[in-house]
C-alpha cells in the first residue's frame, strides 16, 4: 500500500496509537494521511500529511491531535459516497478507524457498501466493544474516575456525608461497576439492572443506626442523574446528601502506561493486517496476543456480567 488515512474519536490512548501507525506505515514506505475531525472530515475532504516528526511526543498526550465529531451526516447515503469519493480522490488504499460503536458501526457500512479498506480500533472508556476484552483509553477514564473518588472518599468520611458520585456511561455500566468495586463503595446503579432505591435507603438508615458516618453511591449517567437520587436519598433518609459529577474529565488526561502500550500495539498491528489483506476488521487484544475479529461482531452489544459484579460490591461492603 502507497498510501492510508486514519480517522479517530477522543479518548486517552488514542495520539499513541496515531503515532504508531504513522510510525509503522513509514517503516514499510507507506504514506499516512490524518482525516480531521472524524467522519465529517472524511466527508467534506478535510485531511493533513502526517509524518514521522508531525507525531513526535504525543504519545503522553490525551484526546486526539486530528480532532473530532460526532457525525450524523454519515448515515445519509449521499454524505457517505462523499465521504468515498474523497478516499478515491486522495489515492487512499486503506483506513484505520480508531473509535468506539458508532465510528466502527459507520467503518463496517465503507466496507461492506463501498468495499473500502478498514480496521477499526476499538476506541471506547466505556470498554462496551463485542468480542473485545480491552478497549483503547478505557483504563484511563477508570483511574481518573477512582482518583477523583478517592478524594471525594476524604471528604464524605470527614463531613459524615452521604455522597451521589455520577460517572459516564450512557448505555453501559462498565466504569461505574469497576469504579465502585476498587473505590470500595456501597452502592452502584447501572443501565443494565433495576434500581431499588427504598433498598438503598433502608440500608443507608440501617448503617447509620449502627454508627456508619459516610456512604458513596455510583452512578453510571445513563441510569439516572446524580442530583435526582441524592434528592430521593436525603427525601426518604433525612440524611444530608452531596453529589459529584465527573463528567468529561473520564475522556481527557494522560493516558495511563497500559493505554499507551495498548495504543502503539493496536496501531502497529492495524498496520499490519490491512497490509495484508484484511478488511472489514476490528483489532483485539487478549491472553497478550493480538489478532482480529469481523467488524459485524464488534459492533453488536457488548453484555457485562452485571449481577457477578453487584454480588462481589455488596459482599466487600
Amino acid at each position: 500500500m502507497k498510501k492510508i488515512a486514519v480517522l479517530t474519536r477522543d479518548c486517552a490512548g488514542v495520539n499513541a496509537a496515531i503515532r504508531s501507525i504513522v510510525r509503522t506505515a513509514d517503516s514499510y514506505g507507506t504514506e499516512v494521511v490524518g482525516i480531521e475531525r472524524g467522519y465529517d472530515g472524511l466527508i467534506d475532504g478535510d485531511l493533513i500529511g502526517l509524518r514521522r516528526q508531525s507525531v513526535s511526543g504525543i504519545i503522553n498526550t490525551g484526546g486526539t491531535i486530528l480532532k473530532t465529531a460526532r457525525s450524523q451526516r454519515f448515515y445519509k447515503e449521499d454524505e457517505q459516497k462523499k465521504a468515498v469519493k474523497t478516499i478515491i480522490n486522495n489515492d487512499i488504499e486503506g483506513l484505520i478507524v480508531i473509535g468506539g460503536n458508532g465510528s466502527l458501526t459507520a467503518a463496517h457500512i465503507l466496507a461492506t457498501k463501498y468495499k473500502i479498506a478498514v480496521i477499526g480500533i476499538p476506541t471506547t472508556i466505556d470498554n462496551d466493544i463485542n468480542g473485545v476484552d480491552r478497549c483503547l483509553g478505557a483504563d484511563t477514564a477508570l483511574n481518573v474516575a477512582i482518583d477523583a473518588l478517592d478524594k471525594i472518599r476524604d471528604t464524605a468520611t470527614s463531613l459524615e456525608r452521604i455522597f451521589v458520585v455520577e460517572v459516564m456511561g450512557r448505555n453501559c455500566g462498565y466504569i461505574a461497576l469497576n469504579v465502585a468495586l476498587a473505590g470500595g463503595c456501597e452502592e452502584v446503579l447501572v443501565p443494565e439492572m433495576d434500581m431499588n432505591i427504598d433498598s438503598i435507603c433502608d440500608e443507608i438508615m440501617d448503617g447509620n443506626k449502627k454508627g456508619k458516618v459516610s456512604w458513596i453511591i455510583i452512578v453510571a449517567e445513563g441510569k439516572v442523574k446524580g442530583h435526582d437520587i441524592a434528592n430521593l436519598v436525603t427525601k426518604k433518609t433525612n440524611l444530608e446528601t452531596r453529589v459529584a459529577v465527573l463528567g468529561h474529565i473520564q475522556r481527557g488526561g494522560r493516558p495511563t502506561a497500559i493505554d499507551r502500550i495498548l495504543g502503539a500495539r493496536f496501531g502497529n498491528f492495524a498496520v499490519k493486517v490491512l497490509r495484508d489483506g484484511e478488511t472489514d476488521k476490528c483489532v483485539n487484544y487478549k491472553d497478550n496476543n493480538l489478532y482480529t475479529i469481523p467488524l459485524s461482531i464488534a459492533i453488536k452489544p457488548k453484555e457485562i456480567d452485571v449481577n457477578s459484579y453487584y454480588k462481589l460490591i455488596k459482599i466487600l461492603t
